[in-house]
């Protein structure tokens, strides 16, 4: 059984590119994703990699760390940072696990179904699926996204996922589709019209069930 919403994830101590950290404290009080790949030196993860590398400045806005993670080891993901940021023009500061006995991958359920088959497993089935885990300061997941090997990530998307439970949390809203930062957000249908307007002023009413509000100042 992989992982679910609000559980609180595995706190593995795991080798990286950087050294050795455990997972609860290297988040620390800070946001965190984790997103894996299937194997160094592949150039749907390269492109992958640099994009990642070059929002750098954008996570720490959001206060939030990176770490990647694949079944390669650390030498090779030494290596192949010099590509990554060759290619991107952009420096890869984030650690990368090396996952080289699948303790990672299976504890967040990162691999393809006929890697749990009982028989007929390729040595392909160790390559992790593109997963996307974004982890709260409280340890636990808020959401998880799954790709396919041949479909690289939109990374645009996950940081607007990420401002999207940021303002959740932060103001006690939801935020409705296709939602970027500075647009209204919906009001929970447990507040009242009273506490509503307490909080947010003026909003307005689609259907009984659906408010919209800007932010509070």
């Amino acid at each position: 059984m992989g992982l679910r919403i609000n559980d609180t994830i595995p706190d593995m101590t795991v080798e990286t590119d950087q050294g050795t950290i455990k997972l609860h404290d290297w988040i620390g009080d800070h946001w965190a994703i984790l997103f894996s790949h299937p194997k160094d030196f592949t150039p749907v993860c390269t492109t992958e990699f640099g994009a990642v590398a070059q929002l750098a400045d954008e996570w720490a806005k959001r206060d939030t760390k990176v770490i990647g993670v694949s079944v390669d080891g650390v030498e090779e993901h030494k290596k192949w940072k010099v590509d990554i940021e060759s290619s991107s023009g952009a420096k890869a500061g984030f650690p990368i696990i090396a996952d080289a006995g699948l303790e990672v991958s299976k504890a967040f359920d990162m691999l393809p179904a006929e890697a749990y088959m009982p028989d007929g497993r390729t040595p392909n089935d160790s390559a992790t699926v593109r997963a996307v885990f974004i982890i709260g300061p409280d340890k636990k997941l808020k959401l998880s996204m799954t790709y396919p090997m041949n479909v690289g990530r939109n990374f645009a998307e996950v940081l607007r996922a990420l401002d999207g439970l940021q303002t959740a949390a932060k103001y006690s809203v939801a935020t409705p589709a296709n939602w970027e930062v500075g647009q209204d957000v919906v009001i929970p249908t447990s507040v009242n019209a009273e506490d509503a307007k307490a909080k947010f002023g003026e909003f307005k009413t689609v259907l009984p069930y659906l408010r919209m509000a800007k932010l509070p100042d």
